[in-house]
């Protein structure tokens, strides 16, 4: 019997896969993000967090996790986005830079999708500029557009020197 290779339904077509990507999913303001899944520690719904005074508008806070005190990012405040609405929790996603750790607020974490390197496009025209600057491309999927985030760039705020 032949070995035929592996494909993957694009709503159009059939395309042979590649190397696939892993990339967890998330949601700010009903546009669907994804933080590749080798940079994510881990996943946590609404925490309390405390607030530091002067720090720039991005940082909500710090949070403890596990003894380990976190940088809180506000991702809708990074992207110049309208605050969440009191009624909404959000959740966090841990990353870690540089050695170390922040948390990202977001509006919700979905699930785990594999995607095909192949199927991964630069940024379009028409996408705003804050996006683009924290982010590395895109991916079409069949029902949306999948922007995949560069965390050290999201974690890179106006007004910050270049090291």
């Amino acid at each position: 019997m032949t070995d035929l290779p592996a494909t993957q339904s694009t709503g159009q077509s059939l395309v042979a896969l590649g190397e696939l990507k892993q990339f967890v999913s998330i949601m700010i303001d009903k546009q669907l993000f994804g933080i590749p899944v080798l940079q994510v520690h881990d996943v946590l719904g609404p925490q309390r967090i405390t607030r530091i005074p002067l720090s720039p508008k991005e940082v909500a806070g710090s949070l403890n996790l596990r003894g380990r005190i976190v940088t809180a990012i506000d991702i809708r405040s990074r992207l110049n986005l309208p605050p969440r609405e009191d009624d909404e929790e959000g959740m966090s996603v841990v990353v870690e830079d540089q050695g170390e750790l922040y948390s990202l607020m977001v509006d919700s974490v979905g699930e785990v999708l594999s995607l095909d390197e192949a199927m991964f496009e630069q940024h379009p025209s028409t996408l705003s500029e804050n996006i683009r600057e924290v982010s590395t491309g895109i991916y079409r999927l069949d029902d949306s557009l999948l922007v995949v985030f560069d965390v050290p760039s999201v974690l890179r705020f106006q007004g910050e020197e270049a090291a």
